[in-house]
């Protein structure tokens, strides 16, 4: 088509999506092709801003490693991450869930652990946590044989691949329920931490004038055949950044309790001072088991990285 004007321009692109075999396909681009044109226009977008937005994205990629996502990272401070999860769960976003987010910390092979271990695999500050999770079907019955992998950052806001400080597969592991779809296991309690903000991600918080922080919790995903796989995270209900999370991802469904414990004999003899507990129960839905792509495949080397906490304005 010999384009005429800008009404033109929408209506040949759309005109080749349709030559697409995959209707999905063909239904997916043709929204982002509708919607992305008319934000230009409703934005009046001029030619340096559409550079900047350019250079913006670029650099998303470029800062993307194999111990890092931007991109991930920029798609949960928009709330993306998050709407996609609470449609595609909870019975298409009609009930409670306790799917959210993957995050980008996720990596595979995760080091099987025997249920009530340690995931503690090099010296790591912290009060002792001893959690155990339950995971159930619609109907309430107890799932087992289920994989569950764990992870979550130290006390000092790092997860291990971010610290070159801590061995590798620090506070992971992948664990399997038993006959009551129950798992447990040792760790220190996590703490709030916040996103990097060197590059495009802490340009989007500063203009706002929001705070980088998510508040604490522990990861979990949770596989088996038969089942939706379901990536998901406990907070801290202590947090005082649970109102105000970064990425958007709390929910009340899976505000945990973090129970302190002082003077009480801990579930370890070597635990002589305050440790926490933590009981939480999972709902799996079924569908298809099927792993993600890791946002991360690697672990950070050199110095360890700075700390850098915005302000909420």
């Amino acid at each position: 088509m010999i384009i005429e004007n800008q009404q033109d321009l929408t209506a040949a692109v759309l005109g080749e999506i349709e030559r697409a075999e995959n209707p999905r396909f063909r239904e997916i681009m043709g929204a982002a092709v509708r919607h992305l044109h008319a934000f230009v226009r409703e934005a009046k977008l001029t030619e340096p801003e559409f550079q900047q937005a350019c250079a913006y994205i670029a650099q998303l990629g470029k800062l993307t490693t194999e111990s890092h996502n931007e991109v991930v990272l920029i798609s949960g401070s928009l709330g993306v991450s998050a709407l996609v999860c609470l449609l595609n769960n909870g019975a298409n976003g009609a009930r409670e869930t306790t799917a959210n987010l993957l995050g980008p910390f996720w990596r595979m092979e995760s080091p099987r652990t025997e249920n009530g271990a340690s995931i503690v695999r090099s010296p790591t500050p912290g009060a002792p946590l001893f959690v155990d999770a339950w995971v159930k079907d619609e109907a309430g019955q107890p799932v087992a044989g289920a994989e569950v992998d764990v992870w979550h950052t130290s006390s000092e806001g790092y997860y291990e691949n971010q610290d070159p400080l801590q061995a590798d597969m620090n506070l992971r592991g992948k664990f399997t329920t038993d006959a009551n779809g129950h798992i447990a296991f040792r760790s220190v309690k996590p703490a709030g931490y916040p996103i990097p903000v060197n590059g495009p991600v802490g340009d989007l918080l500063r203009a706002q004038g929001r705070h980088n922080m998510r508040p604490a919790h522990v990861h979990f995903l949770i596989a088996k055949p038969g089942f939706k796989t379901q990536f998901s995270q406990v907070y801290s209900s202590d947090d005082p950044n649970l109102e105000t999370d970064v990425q958007f991802a709390v929910t009340r469904a899976l505000i945990g309790r973090y129970v302190l414990h002082e003077g009480a004999p801990a579930p370890a003899p070597d635990v002589t001072g305050p440790w926490y507990s933590l009981e939480h129960h999972f709902v799996i839905e079924p569908g298809v088991s099927r792993l993600p792509r890791p946002p991360i495949t690697g672990k950070a080397s050199g110095e360890r990285p700075q700390i850098t906490v915005l302000e909420r304005a």
